[in-house]
C-alpha cells in the first residue's frame, strides 16, 4: 500500500524532470531576412533586464555563440541589434491520485470508502526568454523568438538550461516562409 501511495510522488517528479523548453517565433513577413550579416546587443534595452548580472552574461555569450554558427559576426556597424526579455513566474502543478476502492454495488460492495484521495501541488519556477532581433537602421522590430521552461538554481546546470534555452529560441531563425 506505501507502494501505491509513492508513485504520484514519483509521477509528479518525473514529468517535472522532463520538461523542456517550448518555443515560439514570430516575424515581419515583409523582411528580407537574407540581408542581416551582422549584430550587436542592444545595451540600453539589455541593461534594463531584470535578472543577475551572470544570468545575463550567460544569456548573451549563448546567443553570440547560436548567431556566430549562423555564419553572423558581431560589428560596431550591424544590420542587427538583440534585445532581449525575461519573466518569471510559479507553476502550480495540482494531482490528485485515488487510492482505493470507493463504494457501490458490484464485488467488494462496502457502504464505506476504502482508502482515499490524495492530492499534490508542486510548484515550480517557470521562466520565459525573449530574443528579439531588430533592423539597426529601422529601428523596426523583425523578428521575435520566445522560449518558455522550468527554471533551476542549480549553478551547476543553469549554464546548459540557458544554453538550451537559446539554441531552441535561435534554431528557428531566419524563419522559412509560410506555405500557403
Amino acid at each position: 500500500m506505501k507502494t501505491l501511495k509513492l508513485l504520484p510522488i514519483l509521477l509528479v517528479f518525473i514529468m517535472s524532470s522532463c520538461s523542456s523548453v517550448h518555443v515560439n517565433a514570430d516575424y515581419d513577413s515583409k523582411a528580407d531576412f537574407s540581408q542581416y550579416k551582422t549584430y550587436a546587443f542592444h545595451k540600453t534595452g539589455i541593461d534594463k533586464v531584470q535578472i543577475s548580472e551572470f544570468d545575463k552574461k550567460r544569456i548573451l555569450r549563448a546567443i553570440d555563440n547560436e548567431l556566430m554558427k549562423k555564419g553572423m559576426t558581431k560589428s560596431e556597424n550591424p544590420d542587427l541589434l538583440v534585445n532581449i526579455i525575461t519573466k518569471e513566474r510559479e507553476r502550480l502543478d495540482v494531482n490528485q491520485f485515488n487510492a482505493g476502492f470507493g463504494y457501490g454495488w458490484g464485488w467488494g460492495w462496502s457502504p464505506f470508502f476504502w482508502g482515499g484521495n490524495q492530492t499534490y501541488i508542486n510548484s515550480t519556477p517557470e521562466g520565459t526568454l525573449y530574443i528579439d532581433l531588430i533592423d539597426a537602421k529601422k529601428k523596426e522590430l523583425i523578428w521575435e523568438g520566445e522560449g518558455v521552461g522550468t527554471l533551476t538554481q542549480d549553478r551547476a546546470r543553469k549554464e546548459k538550461q540557458i544554453n538550451e534555452f537559446v539554441a531552441k529560441i535561435l534554431a528557428q531563425y531566419p524563419p522559412t516562409k509560410d506555405k500557403k
